[in-house]
C-alpha cells in the first residue's frame, strides 16, 4: 500500500509513517517545517520530504490513503487534491481503527496520566515478552518508536487523547478508537480553546465510555468525583472496574508500595503516580498478566520521557523537568516532589505556554496548584500571547489567579534564567514545568549548575 501523509513532521505522525514504513508501506508526505528529532528519523528512514512545502503534484489516483495531520489546515493545496481526487482520506486516529478494527483495542484516557498508565502498560508487556501493537505519546525508555503496527498481534494499547482528529475532522481522537478495555485516570479541564465549558469537556468523556463496545470493561479511578459520577452514570453495557490510589510509603527519598508480597521499593513517586501504577496494574491483568508479574515488572519502570524527569542531581540537590502545564498536573507533580523531598527546598517553575492558560477565566482553575513549593515562579512570554492572538495577560491577573502573595513573575527570558541561575540549591529541589522550552533555557548549563551542589 501507498500512503502519504499530510503534514508527516509532528510528533504522532512521523511516528505512524515510521511504524507503517517497518510495517512495509510505500510511504510518502509533505510538511511546511519539520523540527528535531522528527526531522533526523525520517531522514535516517529515506522518508524526509526533498522540499519543504505543500505540493499537489505528489497526490494521484495511485495512492491508496492519505492520512491529515493536525497541523494542516482546511484549505491545505494537497488536501484540497486530494478531495478532488476522491481519494480516502483518514485522521490520525480514523488510520489507527483502521488497522486495528479487528484487534482488542484497549485505549487509556483521561486529562492527566494517561501517557505515564499507557507507557506502565507497555514497559510491563515487553518485561513478559508479550507482543502488542501501541501508540503512546511519548519515547519510551526499550522502544524505537512511539507507534508499532502488526498483522498478526491480537492486541493494541492506543493513548486515547481527547483533542481534536483533524481539521475537518472536530471529533475527539478517542471517540473512534471504540475500546473493547477502556480506563479512565482522570477529568480535569482542558484544551479550552476546543471545549469553551467544563461541562462541554466532561460531555467527551461519556460519549468515551458510552462508545466502549457492548460488554466491554471501563476500568476508572473512582478518588476522581468526575469520573466516578460519569462511569456510573452510563447506561453501556459493559463492566465497570474502580481503582484506588495503593497504599505507599516515602522513607530517605524512595517510594516504597505496599504489595500482597510486602513492601517494595519502586523509581517512580508520587500520589498521580501510584494512581496511575494501580490503573495500570488492571489493565494488565485484564490483558492477562498475573498480579507477581506486574509487580516484577513495574519495580524497574523509571517513567515516560519528559514526565517528571530527573535532569540533574548533586549531592544536596535534585532538578527534574515535567510536561506538567494544566492547573490540575502543575498542583500534583509540585505535591509529589515536596512529598518525595519533604525537607529540601522547593523551587518550582511553571511556563505558561498554552492557549487555555493565557484565557483569563481558565487561570482561575490555577489556584493553588503552586501551593507545595517553598519558591514559585511562574514565566511567559507576552510575544506567546500575541502570536495565539489572545487579549493581553498581565502579571497582576496571574498572580491573582495563583492566589500566592510571594509569586515571583517573569515576562523576559533573561530575566527568568538570571532567576533560575541565581538561586542557592544547597539542600533543594529544582522543578521546571512546561510543555514548552523555558524561553530558550540552556537544560546543560542547568545540569552544571545543579551538580555543583
Amino acid at each position: 500500500m501507498h500512503i502519504h501523509f499530510i503534514a508527516i513532521g509532528g510528533s504522532a505522525m512521523h511516528n505512524l509513517a515510521l511504524a507503517l514504513h517497518h510495517k512495509g508501506y510505500i510511504v510518502s508526505g509533505s510538511d511546511d517545517v519539520i523540527f528535531e528529532p522528527s526531522r533526523t528519523r525520517l531522514a535516517t528512514k529515506g522518508l524526509l520530504p526533498e522540499q519543504f512545502g505543500w505540493f499537489p503534484e505528489k497526490l494521484n489516483s495511485n495512492l491508496d490513503a492519505v492520512i491529515l495531520g493536525m497541523h494542516a489546515k482546511a484549505d491545505n493545496p494537497e488536501l484540497l487534491k486530494a478531495q478532488e481526487l476522491g481519494l480516502k482520506i483518514f485522521s490520525y486516529p480514523e488510520f489507527l481503527y483502521e488497522q486495528s478494527k479487528n484487534k482488542t483495542r484497549v485505549v487509556i484516557g483521561g486529562s492527566h496520566g494517561k501517557t505515564t498508565i499507557t507507557s506502565m502498560v507497555l514497559h510491563v508487556l515487553s518485561y513478559h515478552d508479550i507482543a502488542v501493537d501501541f501508540m503512546v505519546g511519548a519515547q519510551l525508555e526499550g522502544f524505537d518508536r512511539m507507534v508499532h503496527l502488526t498483522e498478526e498481534n491480537d492486541f493494541i494499547v492506543l493513548e486515547g487523547d481527547e483533542y481534536l482528529s483533524s481539521p475537518i475532522d472536530r471529533r475527539p481522537k478517542f471517540h473512534l478508537y471504540k475500546p473493547n478495555i477502556a480506563l479512565l485516570s482522570g477529568i480535569a479541564w482542558d484544551h479550552i480553546n476546543v471545549f469553551p465549558t467544563y461541562d462541554n469537556y466532561v460531555e467527551q468523556f461519556r460519549i468515551f465510555v458510552d462508545s466502549i463496545v457492548k460488554g466491554g470493561s471501563i476500568t476508572y479511578n473512582e478518588e476522581d468525583p468526575e469520573v466516578d459520577r460519569v462511569v456510573k452514570a452510563s447506561e453501556n453495557a459493559i463492566r465497570k472496574l474502580p481503582y484506588n490510589t495503593p497504599d505507599y510509603a516515602v522513607e530517605n527519598g524512595q517510594t516504597i508500595l505496599e504489595t500482597p508480597e510486602g513492601p517494595m521499593p519502586i523509581e517512580v513517586f508520587g500520589k498521580h503516580n501510584l494512581s496511575n501504577l494501580a490503573g495500570a496494574k488492571w489493565i494488565c491483568q485484564n490483558m492477562g498478566v498475573d498480579e507477581d508479574d506486574f509487580y516484577e515488572a513495574i519495580a524497574s519502570f523509571k517513567g515516560a520521557s519528559k514526565r517528571l524527569e530527573k535532569i540533574a542531581e548533586g549531592r544536596t540537590c535534585v532538578a527534574y523537568k515535567d510536561f506538567a502545564h494544566s492547573p490540575s498536573k502543575v498542583m500534583a507533580t509540585t505535591k509529589a516532589v515536596k512529598e518525595q523531598f519533604p525537607d529540601r527546598k522547593l523551587i518550582a517553575c511553571l511556563e505558561l505556554h498554552t492557549y487555555s492558560s493565557f484565557n483569563p477565566e481558565f487561570l482561575r482553575e490555577y489556584k493553588g496548584a503552586l501551593e507545595a513549593a517553598d519558591v514559585a515562579a511562574v514565566f511567559y512570554l507576552p510575544e506567546s500571547v500575541r502570536i495565539k492572538k489572545l487579549k493581553e495577560v498581565t502579571p497582576s491577573q496571574i498572580s491573582e489567579a495563583f492566589v500566592r502573595d510571594d509569586l515571583q513573575i517573569f515576562t523576559d527570558a533573561d530575566d527568568f534564567k538570571n532567576f533560575v541561575f541565581g538561586q542557592e540549591y544547597d539542600n533543594s529541589v529544582l522543578l521546571l514545568m512546561s510543555s514548552g522550552n523555558y524561553g530558550g533555557l540552556n537544560l546543560e548549563e542547568v545540569k552544571v549548575l545543579v551538580e555543583k551542589y
